[in-house]
């Protein structure tokens, strides 16, 4: 079973594609019932006739004994100027869920979707005291789908004429966007745009979240597509090379905080942390990146 801790945008659109897609029967938890209930009922219709699968709703944390996946996009409340706001209520909730989940289902593989997610993923592993393979937060691919975007933008061409595109460090102000390694039909990236070019393309990643939201109240379907491809390379054990966050000890010279690095997943989580090589910028950014975070981390 996979379990989803938060009935919103996120988490039912996660719901969708785990139930359209007849990964698993899926529990939609909400501390409101009737949201959840009611998101389950909506998402049931989705549901192919061919499939033996089910989709329910509960505020009943008991209900999720035994799930092989949980899967966390519930939220204390809004952020408008950075994901860092309403950091304590959202640590306070991520404890609390957490303790729920070691009593209930102490073997699930934990996907950790809400903000600040570095933090929030930290702070998860933390209390549960799961192996770090088991527990990671789904952001880094999003920020690596959107940087593959902006670009494909910039030089009109499809999104697939975009080799090895990769977003590192935390889901925030202090992303770093590898243009070392990304390619164009092929070319390096770097061979193609000049220093202001490279820095208006960091801000725009960066910044993505918040042009979304002059546009719409929140991002949903990327995030949400994002997890569910993670999701369907556990259930059906389908290897796959992905940016997540995950505490860090030693790998990128990081010990003691949790950020986005690209890993191998599988059935059992994560296999392997992955190594890329970084041009001597990149490093230095990541650094600064990853000190941000421990620094919010240690401001609780």
């Amino acid at each position: 079973m996979i379990s989803i801790i938060g009935s919103g945008r996120v988490g039912t659109s996660i719901a969708f594609l785990c139930v359209s897609h007849a990964l698993d029967d899926v529990l939609l938890v909400n501390r409101t019932e009737d949201k959840a209930i009611g998101e389950s009922l909506d998402v049931s219709n989705a549901i192919p006739n061919t499939s033996h699968f089910s989709i329910h709703g509960t505020s009943d944390y008991s209900k999720i004994t035994g799930s092989a996946i949980v899967v966390i996009t519930a939220s204390m409340g809004v952020y408008l100027k950075d994901r860092t706001e309403n950091m304590k209520p959202q640590i306070d909730m991520i404890k609390e869920i957490a303790q729920k989940v070691r009593q209930y289902c102490p073997d699930a593989i934990v996907l950790v979707v809400s903000n600040p997610l570095d933090i929030l993923t930290y702070f998860f592993q933390k209390e549960i005291n799961f192996s770090r393979f088991k527990v990671f937060g789904i952001a880094s691919s999003l920020d690596t789908n959107r940087f593959r975007y902006l670009v494909s933008e910039k030089f009109s061409v499809p999104q697939s004429s975009i080799g090895d595109a990769l977003v590192l460090g935390e889901h925030g102000d202090s992303m770093v966007p590898i243009f070392s390694r990304t390619k164009v039909d092929g070319k390096p990236l770097l061979s193609l745009i000049d220093e202001k070019e490279k820095s208006a393309i960091t801000t725009s990643v960066r910044n993505y979240w918040k042009n979304l939201r002059h546009y719409k109240s929140r991002s949903q379907f990327g995030i949400a597509k994002n997890t569910f491809d993670v999701i369907n390379s556990i259930v059906n054990d389908q290897e796959v090379s992905v940016p997540v966050s995950v505490v860090l000890e030693g790998e990128y010279g990081e010990v003691d905080v949790a950020m986005g690095v690209p890993v191998l997943i599988n059935h059992s989580g994560i296999s392997k942390i992955l190594t890329v090589n970084l041009d001597n910028s990149e490093i230095v950014l990541l650094k600064k990146s990853s000190q941000r975070i421990r620094d919010q981390i240690n401001s609780v």
